[in-house]
């Protein structure tokens, strides 16, 4: 079965075009079924309509509450049928009611090797406490800040000198890489939780071969736990 994905972005949605893009060239296993975006003007929101994916927009000002606003969206996604969520650059917390309608069916990307350097600043508190490695995370929503089991971890070396806007680019090139995978282990259904523990389940027989033109050298130096199998 088609998995039916709903992406919640608040910017630029690089990360939302990437699964887009995924999904419509068969290595995902999936459909974005919404873009959900919390700020009106948005570049995601035209990334995702010329992309033909349906849009669902509202400024959470306009809200009188997180747990209203909440509620519409997930009006919205219940409309939309959707399987998973996935949280690519959205800048809010989720209320503890929408993310127990989706127990385990929330992910996040995060740009940092959590548990380090939560929050919306990862990238220069990193830079600011001198890392050797930085790195991104995909893990499923708790309601505890960029809380949850971890899926899949990917980090890359920090030059000597470098500043944040010298390494993040690695790890935005990681992210659009570890994320669709993370999404297509959930649609072959390969990932088991148990308590802060994720294990990878093996995959179906036969094993699905990678399309064409994926599994990518990756940037000089990076490490990807568990191993990407085709992205």
């Amino acid at each position: 079965m088609t998995l039916r994905i709903a992406a919640l972005a608040s910017g630029r949605g690089s990360n939302v075009g990437t699964i887009i893009r995924h999904c419509q060239n068969g290595a995902i296993d999936g459909e974005v079924v919404q873009v959900l975006c919390n700020r009106p003007g948005a570049p995601v929101i035209d990334l995702a309509r010329k992309a033909g994916v349906p849009v669902w927009c509202k400024s959470h000002t306009e809200a009188p509450n997180r747990e209203s606003f909440d509620q519409e969206m997930l009006n919205a996604l219940t409309e939309a049928k959707a399987d998973l969520i996935v949280l690519a650059g959205y800048m809010r917390l989720l209320s503890s009611r929408f993310i127990a309608a989706f127990p385990n069916r929330i992910i996040n990307v995060h740009p940092s090797l959590l548990p380090a350097f939560t929050g919306a600043h990862a990238p220069d508190e990193a830079e600011a406490y001198g890392v050797c490695f930085s790195g991104c995370s995909v893990h499923f929503v708790e309601e505890a800040l960029d809380s949850g089991p971890i899926i899949v971890q990917a980090a890359v070396a920090v030059r000597s000198g470098e500043k944040a806007d010298d390494f993040m680019p690695r790890v935005h090139a990681l992210e659009h890489r570890i994320l669709p995978q993370a999404i297509q282990w959930i649609a072959e259904n390969r990932l088991a939780v148990n308590a802060r523990h994720v294990t990878l389940l093996p995959p179906p027989a036969p094993a699905r071969n990678p399309l064409p033109g994926h599994g990518l050298a990756l940037p000089e130096g990076a490490m990807v736990s568990p191993p990407l199998e085709g992205f």
